[in-house]
């Protein structure tokens, strides 16, 4: 092959048509959330700083008592920790170190964070990441949604340009916006320049350099598609977030419920941003959780019902997890595979032979 050449190409929309799901439609997270306060529970039902402390199990079918970190206390039939890969309830439900719970994002995209706040948040992750058993994934990602009408959007909605030790992932925002991440295999804990009158913008300076595409091309001499360029130029610094990306071993031994509490989302399965499976996987458990909870006729039932979500679930994310992963290192790599005769192109013609497979077991809606 020749740099510039599609390595693989896939058609995301068969796959949904097969499933029996109609086209993709993007909506935005926070569109999603608002949505959900105004019209999916009654006002004043959500509260904002006041994560949990501890809980207590008051008993079989007597629910639980949760002290939040303002002293306050509140009664429930059933506690679900949603509350992310450094989740309090998980350390407690695991027994976890004292340092393995706290406010750090670690998702591709998530977290609507200021730099003061990312800069403290990419040391705390360090030190939380062991009491967590949580595993840095070897990449420092950044991340932003562009305005701006992609050359190419009405051939490609999802791409991945390759380079060693890095690549640059971009997708469809909808309504003429592209979201892109910027995956840079590096030690975590690093934090950017601050900004200075010779270098206002440290963050595209950088991804300008690490995505070159001119002669020479970056430290490692790859000149990269313009593509790259396209977005990075159209992005505002300070729309630009960056941290380490953290996931995690599927924790089929330990579980994800106990009495009457249970965890979700990256609580439970943190992955790689890789297949886009991590707000999605969250969903499916909030569903599941959902279907189960409603069979309970008395409080007593609520740790079966826990169980059976648990059980019906772990495969599949299980199966997302280790893909997600697998891809993220097998993509960093691609350029010695392709050296080595015969792997690299029997790697491509698996991952040209996958794909379809691949999406058509994201896009079944049976979970």
């Amino acid at each position: 092959y020749e740099k510039g050449d599609w390595l693989v190409r896939f058609d995301t929309l068969q796959p949904a048509l097969e499933a029996g799901l109609t086209p993709t439609v993007v909506v935005d997270r926070p569109v999603i959330q608002q949505i959900l306060l105004n019209h999916g529970v009654p006002e004043g039902t959500v509260r904002i700083k006041s994560r949990i402390k501890k809980y207590d199990e008051l008993g079989p079918g007597q629910g639980v008592k949760v002290t939040l970190e303002d002293g306050s206390e509140a009664f429930a039939d059933v506690l679900v920790g949603a509350d992310g890969i450094w989740s309090s309830v998980r350390k407690q439900l695991h027994g976890l170190d004292k340092g393995a719970d706290g406010a750090a994002a670690s998702g591709a995209a998530g977290g609507a964070l200021n730099e003061a706040e990312a800069r403290r948040m990419a040391k705390e992750s360090v030190l939380m990441a062991g009491g967590a058993n949580r595993r840095f994934s070897g990449f420092t990602c950044y991340a932003a949604l562009c305005e701006h009408k992609a050359s190419n959007i009405e051939d490609v909605s999802y791409q991945i340009l390759l380079g060693k030790d890095k690549y640059f992932v971009s997708t469809d925002g909808g309504g003429e916006r592209q979201q892109w991440f910027a995956l840079i295999r590096e030690p975590a804990g690093g934090v950017d320049e601050e900004a200075t009158p010779d270098n206002p913008t440290p963050k595209l300076t950088r991804l300008l350099n690490e995505f070159n595409k001119d002669e020479p091309g970056d430290a490692n001499g790859d000149v990269w598609d313009d593509f790259a360029h396209e977005l990075l130029i159209a992005t505002p610094e300070e729309n630009i977030k960056r941290r380490d990306l953290y996931d995690g071993s599927p924790l089929i031994t330990q579980g994800w419920a106990k009495g009457q509490v249970a965890i979700c989302g990256d609580a439970a399965h943190p992955m790689m941003p890789n297949l886009g499976q991590g707000g999605c996987q969250a969903t499916e458990d909030g569903y599941r959780l959902s279907e189960e909870l409603k069979t309970v006729t008395d409080t007593k039932d609520i740790e079966g019902a826990l169980n059976t979500y648990f059980k019906k679930r772990i495969p599949r994310t299980t199966a997302i997890q280790i893909a997600a992963q697998l891809g993220s290192d097998l993509l960093v790599d691609f350029d010695k595979m392709m050296t080595i005769p015969l792997v690299g192109p029997f790697f491509l013609f698996m991952t040209q032979l996958s794909m379809p497979f691949i999406l058509r077991f994201l896009y079944t809606p049976e979970f």
